[in-house]
């Protein structure tokens, strides 16, 4: 018996039987005009329209800043980030994010540790700001050396992806880390999901890696982030994807690496997930790099034992999928947005 689905919809279609991470083109240098010192740990915002990014972490003075977009790989400098950056050395503030309502949040180390709860918080108006302060909940751990080391706002604003890191005189780095996900209470408080540990299992191998630097899609179906190998300078930026947003990321696979120890970090991804940034280092400083999502052209398929049969190729309105065998089976449809639609068979 044959199995047939109809859709009616004009459709690409992109995997069958089982999700699959993304891959990206190569490598294109971000001009970032009126930057002439290091740019770390990047962010787009939700419209695409600004970037991100903060100087050098290097314990003394680092700050954010922004820029508008000029084109996908040209950004000019605007300035600092007015409110949130101190004015007293030693300093740190870094790893901006945003949401679609103008909620702006950020990691410092300021009166750290008498005050553990690191990540901060301030909503941009039109016209001035408010809700300015820290940002509170369960998922600070409460002992010295433990601070948020990185975290990324959804879209939306109504969770929290975040990177618990351990410094303790590992040479500068984190001697442990690994990512959390918390949901938000209210503009001050956010709590940390039930399913965390679940959803990131194939995600942090702390056996290995030190893991750190989320970002989520938009449509809360990718994640990525950057991970390091415990007692390796060679940093590795990476994906993992799922089916729908409740379910559990699967087996990440990594997007950009350097044998060389130029240190790729901190990628952030648009919000049709078109193109990440990133940073690392090239000529001694750290500098901003773009890349674009490679499209499929061709129909992918787990299972070569039962190929299906797919027409009409292209479609206008509908598609017919015939399989040989009379099994369950699954196909994700992606339109020319990139919003997944998805479909379960017997």
């Amino acid at each position: 018996m044959k199995n047939r689905l109809f859709f009616s919809c004009i459709c690409v279609i992109n995997s069958l039987l089982a999700q699959q991470n993304p891959s990206f083109g190569p490598e294109i240098p971000v001009n970032f005009i009126s930057v002439n010192f290091d740019a770390m740990e990047p962010h787009l915002s939700p419209d695409g329209n600004a970037l991100f990014f903060n100087s050098l972490n290097d314990g003394i003075t680092t700050s954010l800043f922004y820029g508008g977009k000029i084109n996908d790989s040209t950004f000019s400098l605007v300035g600092q980030v007015p409110i949130v950056n101190q004015t007293i050395t030693p300093r740190l503030d870094g790893v901006a994010s945003v949401d679609t309502a103008n909620n702006f949040y950020w990691v410092s180390t300021r009166n750290y540790p008498v005050d553990f709860d690191n990540l901060h918080r301030i909503r941009f108006l039109q016209s001035g700001y408010t809700n300015y302060g820290r940002v509170h909940g369960d998922f600070y751990i409460y002992s010295p050396g433990w601070l948020i080391m990185d975290a990324a706002i959804t879209n939306f604003g109504n969770q929290l992806y975040y990177s618990n890191a351990l410094f303790n005189n590992c040479g500068g780095v984190p001697c442990k880390a690994a990512l959390g996900i918390a949901n938000k209470v209210n503009d001050s408080t956010f709590m940390k999901d039930s399913n965390s540990a679940s959803i990131l299992a194939a995600i942090n191998d702390t056996t290995n890696y030190i893991v750190y630097a989320p970002q989520l899609s938009e449509d809360g179906l990718e994640l990525y982030f950057t991970r390091l190998m415990h007692n390796s300078v060679n940093t590795e930026i990476c994906v993992s994807s799922r089916l729908t947003t409740s379910a559990a990321f699967g087996a990440p696979s990594v997007l950009v690496s350097s044998p060389t120890g130029e240190l790729p970090e901190a990628a952030t991804v648009s919000a049709d997930k078109s193109k990440i940034y990133y940073h690392k280092k090239q000529g001694g400083i750290f500098k901003l790099f773009l890349r674009y999502r490679n499209i499929p052209t061709s129909i992918q398929v787990n299972n070569e034992t039962n190929t299906p049969k797919i027409y009409p190729n292209p479609a206008n309105n509908s598609i017919q999928i015939e399989l040989l065998k009379n099994e369950p089976f699954q196909v994700f449809i992606t339109d020319l947005l990139g919003k997944k639609n998805h479909r379960a068979c017997n």
